[in-house]
């Protein structure tokens, strides 16, 4: 059974994180429950509103079941489309997850689930001390894996898939997502399933114009 509260990760940037962390939110609300979706820390950012905003926070906020403020579901937003922990020194801003925490908390009295994104991979700095790793374990949630389908995303996923276990995580599950058409997918995601001890909870196509997810993916794996 899906987690009601989940932490969303991938095997590096640009995988499709918020593809899969929307179709989520969609999953959850078709099982009934008011979801609502978090990106705590977003890089590359434009000036809407009086304050700088994401389009993967927006998109997580269309479709949630609560109206929140912007800065309680992204409350570490930068200019840059860069690391995390480069782009806050650049703003002279320490990211820190105690704030991070509190924010969470708050959205959870709001909401039977929460669907939090993070960003870029499993280990990208967000402080001098600190990594994305330690957020899911500061917020302790389930994982699910963003895993794109693509030459070397066998290492990759493995990889990030031990590094979650060493952090004492569980691994709620993963997602293969094709970000184009791999001729060996089949056999990739077949690999991944033999040697990943938690659920494939989807394997999610190319997606065309209106296509959405969470029709890809599976609540009761």
């Amino acid at each position: 059974m899906m987690p009601n509260h989940v932490f969303v990760t991938g095997t590096d940037t640009e995988v499709g994180k918020t593809c899969i962390s929307v179709g989520l939110i969609a999953l959850l609300q078709q099982q009934g429950l008011k979801t609502v979706g978090m990106k705590p820390i977003a890089s590359g950012c434009d000036w809407r509103e009086g304050e700088w905003r994401n389009d993967d926070a927006l998109a997580m906020m269309a479709q949630s079941d609560v109206s929140l403020p912007y800065t309680m579901v992204n409350p570490y937003a930068f200019e840059p489309a860069i690391a995390p922990h480069i782009a806050a020194k650049q703003a002279e801003v320490s990211i820190c997850l105690n704030t991070i925490k509190k924010c969470y908390q708050q959205i959870k009295q709001q909401a039977e689930a929460v669907v939090v994104e993070g960003a870029g991979g499993w280990l990208v700095p967000i402080n001098d001390d600190e990594t994305m790793a330690d957020l899911a374990h500061k917020l302790d949630l389930p994982v699910v894996l963003v895993v794109a389908v693509k030459l070397g995303c066998i290492n990759h996923a493995l990889l990030t898939v031990e590094a979650i276990q060493q952090k004492g995580l569980k691994l709620a599950g993963w997602v293969a997502n094709h970000l184009d058409h791999q001729s060996e997918s089949d056999e990739i995601i077949e690999t991944l399933k033999q040697r990943i001890d938690a659920p494939c909870i989807g394997v999610v196509p190319c997606l065309e114009n209106g296509q959405t997810a969470d029709a890809f993916l599976q609540g009761n794996p």
